[in-house]
């Protein structure tokens, strides 16, 4: 049996997945980190993007994140995310639509606040449709 870690991925609604996993790969803010079992504890906070887990059966599944926080104990691992979502249940058509109103917003702007709304938004956006493209890839 190969060695495992726990993950947990909580959004502020719900829990989105628990489980046994070998790898998880999460974008946290200084970059892409990837965890294995025994990892160094570590509290990062998350950017918008895609958070992959292997399983112990070889699978990956995927799922966005908005951002939050990532914990690491040396056997698990906890995804503390404020919007969490499967990879699979992503609408592309909304995605694509909050990508052009925050892009428009960006054009628009009228203060430094809308401004940073709207780079946020476009943020959040792009790491959705990057997570539906990686998905597409995968055949899933």
């Amino acid at each position: 049996m190969a060695m495992t870690l726990h993950i947990d991925i909580v959004s502020a609604e719900e829990g989105i997945h628990s489980g046994k996993a070998t790898a998880v790969f999460a974008p946290a803010q200084m970059g892409e980190v990837g965890i294995f079992p025994r990892h160094a504890p570590l509290l990062s906070r998350l950017k918008p993007g895609e958070v992959r887990v292997q399983t112990e059966a070889g699978e990956e599944l995927f799922f966005y994140v908005s951002g939050g926080l990532l914990e690491v104990q040396p056997h698990v691992v906890t995804v503390l995310a404020d919007t969490a979502v499967r990879a699979k249940d992503l609408d592309e058509a909304a995605a694509l639509e909050a990508q052009k109103k925050a892009e428009q917003a960006l054009k628009d702007r009228k203060t430094d606040i809308d401004f940073a709304k709207a780079k946020a938004e476009l943020a959040q956006a792009a790491a959705q449709l990057r997570a539906i493209q990686k998905l597409r890839k995968k055949g899933r």
